[in-house]
């Protein structure tokens, strides 16, 4: 695994910790489900940069190449490669809709983070196991 590569795994690890304070800490459910998409794009990120030694540079990039990468690969599945996207919709409720019902719930926070972390920790098993 490339030294880049580790630092995005890693920067996924930290929003993920991020994540959980901003739920059982603070009792922020935005900010928990906001905070569990940078580290799906970071686990992405390292597999992207892993496999092709290239970084995207748009979060639409991101989705596009990772969602290229992992077609077919049974390891990440279907309820992982579509996580990515469903976090973005989260970040984008909590960054810029408005009005009551434009908020992430105490239970979509709940789940988010658990599947970022199933996300994370899948992407860096693989990149474990590909790594020579």
């Amino acid at each position: 695994m490339t030294p880049e590569t580790r630092e995005h795994i890693d920067k996924a690890r930290e929003h993920l910790t991020k994540a959980c304070a901003f739920l059982d800490v603070m009792g922020f459910a935005d900010d928990a489900g906001r905070a569990a998409y940078p580290a799906t794009f970071h686990a992405a990120q390292a597999l992207i940069s892993e496999r092709t030694h290239r970084i995207s540079k748009t979060h639409a990039g991101v989705h596009s190449q990772f969602n290229l990468l992992t077609k077919g690969d049974s390891r990440v599945g279907t309820e992982l490669r579509r996580f990515l996207s469903d976090a973005f919709d989260l970040k984008t409720v909590a960054d810029y809709e408005v009005g009551p019902e434009a908020q992430v719930s105490l239970d979509e926070a709940q789940a988010a983070i658990a599947t970022a972390t199933r996300f994370v920790d899948r992407i860096a098993e693989i990149l474990a196991e590909e790594s020579p």
